[in-house]
């Protein structure tokens, strides 16, 4: 095959790498824009408080959060999904990099924290850790792919007179070279906790810790809703304690759903990414192949086009096209 043949199919995989590439960008870019987010004191659809958007912070409602939880990074519909999401300034729901605090409010009933200060947590993590393989026997069988806990992320810390607890898990999904992120913050309540969870990678864990202190005191329960609000005489005791929400026992669903979504949102902002390492592909190949004699040349060529092809035979995902 001459070679100014393979120049010019080379300059057309180019273009239609590019093309590909420019579409999707303005694709999110247009999902981007039809989000309403808000700033100030925030009062949560439910009535049990308020939260206050710190400095370089905003906040999606709880309507448009379902939205990007479902519709956008490929999480099943459910009930109470989110009360609103809450992300930096300069951040959208469709960036790459950076992390997102998905709130959500848990009536578990009053939970008492006597333990605090007697919990083993390097035991706990091993206790978990066994648990996490006995439960992959069970995600396996309904398709999903195993989850390993690898460690703690940040070990966990409980303010007692804040009624704060908070810790992260790193935790590897499936066979991901990339481990997920699992940083929880819990709000104690009267009648339950305020839950936030950080969906992010790994990578953010240093940008997440940075900005922690800022979201830990943005929840302002409302009189009567109140830890100190707790009246035993009508009141329910929860089941579990501080080792019990670290463990998971009760939020487990809640901590599933932070991983689950962050990689939905991967799989859509992935195609990105395949556009990107097709292209170094094919720039590659025609690096290496500089003879003309070559006689893989014309198979691999036509391996090549065929992959191309394919991949416009592919849908894109319906999440991207649906309108917010």
């Amino acid at each position: 095959m001459k070679k100014t043949t393979l120049t010019i199919i080379s300059c057309l995989f180019t273009f239609f790498i590019y093309s590909q590439e420019e579409e999707m960008q303005k694709k999110i870019d247009s999902i981007e824009k039809t989000f309403k987010y808000e700033h100030g004191s925030i009062n949560l659809k439910n009535g049990i408080g308020k939260i206050n958007i710190p400095n370089g912070f905003k906040y999606l409602n709880s309507v448009q959060a379902e939205r990007v939880l479902v519709d956008l990074w490929g999480n099943p519909k459910g009930e109470n999904l989110s009360l609103g999401l809450l992300l930096p300034e300069n951040q959208g729901v469709m960036s790459q990099t950076g992390y997102v605090f998905n709130i959500e409010y848990d009536e578990i009933g009053h939970v008492e924290d006597d333990d605090a200060d007697d919990i083993n947590y390097d035991d706990l993590l091993t206790e978990m850790q066994k648990e996490t393989i006995e439960e992959n026997k069970e995600r396996q069988k309904e398709g999903y792919e195993p989850v390993t806990i690898v460690g703690w992320a940040a070990k966990p810390f409980y303010d007692k007179d804040r009624k704060i607890l908070h810790w992260a898990k790193e935790i590897k999904f499936g066979k991901s070279s990339i481990n997920t992120l699992n940083y929880n913050v819990r709000i104690l309540g009267r009648k339950g906790v305020l839950v936030l969870n950080a969906i992010a990678t790994e990578n953010e864990l240093p940008l997440v810790q940075k900005d922690i202190s800022k979201v830990l005191d943005i929840v302002q329960f409302n009189d009567g809703y109140k830890y100190e609000d707790f009246d035993s005489n009508v009141d329910e005791v929860a089941a579990w304690t501080i080792g019990g929400l670290v463990a998971g026992k009760v939020l487990a669903k809640v901590g599933f759903f932070a991983i689950f979504a962050k990689f939905g949102k991967l799989i859509v902002l992935g195609l990105l990414g395949f556009f990107g390492a097709f292209k170094n592909k094919v720039k590659g190949w025609f690096s290496k192949n500089k003879n003309p004699e070559n006689e893989e040349e014309p198979r691999e060529l036509e391996e090549t086009v065929a992959q191309i092809e394919e991949t416009e035979k592919i849908e894109e995902p319906e999440t991207v096209d649906k309108e917010l």
